[in-house]
């Protein structure tokens, strides 16, 4: 419900927006009035319109807000799901699109124009749980992969007890709870468990969709959490903002270094510390090396073309990436995000200089 509501208030946003005033232009004795972002620009379009990933939608909305009060642009942005934004961009329904799970060499393959990858702001997924009882949960690789694989069927199996010490847990089934619906948070989720079980990848494997062999299945976060709480001695996973802004229980993830640690956003945040990344910024996180590391976290991108036609609509679009990425990274951890690290910052700008418009860049040269 909360990320519908989210997706309803882009829209409601983007109405106000309509009927709002903006701020005062760049003075005309500015060198450039559109680059560096500081107010309106001339010769930029009024209206972007996006589709995409649900985990950034409480940022993205505050984002259409603000950057509507600064420039006077109209970002509309809905929230579907990273899958539906892969789509979207694919078949050139929208300006540009999100989502939390890269594309694949064979999406990039099928989209008729080269597309760029902006991280925007860092999140994580979590494991979120409803055991009678139980208040507190540890969970290695090995069990949670064994859960969602139907081969941990108990949840008083020995591998659960051993690393919960102290927990007296029933004799129970437990029921794994997983996204129906075509989602970045699913990537994240099953990315993490193919790396860390080799049942796991040979089995189910790692999407934005995947079969899993047994469990209930829920459409968005609050299917899930909802599907969790209505049925007694399950297990399922949300994404972090989700798990703080409904105050839901969320088990400790033993990460890669053999540290058990919970889900903050300091966590996430050190998941990106050590990271090589490739040119094209599709990067996967999870399972991080880093002893302090929430081993579920990660990116979500924009989604680009790297030549747009219309030169109107390619300056608007390279000013609110730029924002975003910089002023906008202003509300994320009050927003229950993490901000970009320093040096993928640095790697998000070269991505959002390197747009054109017939070839030509639109931002001036760094």
């Amino acid at each position: 419900m909360k990320f519908r509501l989210a997706a309803s208030a882009l829209a409601i946003a983007t109405l106000i927006a309509a009927c709002g005033g903006a701020s005062t232009p760049t003075p005309s004795g500015s060198a450039n009035p559109c680059f560096p972002v500081k107010g309106q620009c001339p010769e930029e379009a009024q209206l972007l319109t996006a589709s995409g990933a649900t985990f950034p939608a409480v940022i993205y909305t505050k984002w259409v807000d603000e950057y509507y009060k600064a420039t006077g642009v109209q970002v509309n942005y809905q929230a579907i799901g990273s899958g539906g934004g892969i789509k979207a961009i694919t078949e050139k329904t929208v300006d540009f699109a999100g989502s939390d799970a890269p594309m694949t060499d064979a999406q990039l393959a099928s989209a008729t124009s080269s597309i760029l990858h902006i991280p925007t702001v860092m999140g994580a997924v979590v494991p979120t749980f409803n055991v009678p009882g139980v208040t507190k949960l540890n969970l290695t690789p090995e069990t949670l992969a064994g859960i969602y694989l139907g081969t941990i069927k108990t949840w008083n199996d020995p591998k659960l007890t051993a690393d919960n010490p102290g927990v007296t847990f029933p004799s129970t089934n437990i029921t794994p709870v997983f996204r129906s619906d075509s989602s970045g948070t699913t990537f994240a989720f099953t990315d993490y468990l193919a790396k860390v079980s080799p049942d796991f990848k040979s089995k189910v494997g790692a999407g934005t969709a995947v079969t899993f062999p047994t469990g209930l299945g829920g459409k968005g976060n609050d299917g899930v959490a909802g599907a969790v709480k209505s049925t007694p001695n399950s297990i399922g996973y949300v994404e972090l903002i989700y798990a703080l802004q409904q105050k839901l229980g969320t088990a400790s993830l033993r990460n890669a270094s053999g540290k058990f640690v919970e889900p903050t956003l300091d966590a996430v945040s050190k998941a990106a510390v050590g990271v090589t990344y490739p040119d094209d910024l599709r990067v996967s996180i999870t399972n991080s090396p880093n002893a302090e590391a929430w081993p579920i976290s990660t990116f979500t991108f924009l989604l680009t073309y790297k030549d747009v036609s219309d030169h109107a609509k390619a300056l608007a679009m390279a000013r609110y990436f730029w924002w975003g990425t910089h002023d906008g990274q202003n509300f994320a951890k009050d927003l229950g995000y993490a901000p970009l690290p320093a040096d993928v910052l640095t790697k998000a700008e070269a991505k959002i200089h390197a747009i054109t418009s017939g070839g030509t860049l639109v931002l001036p040269a760094k």
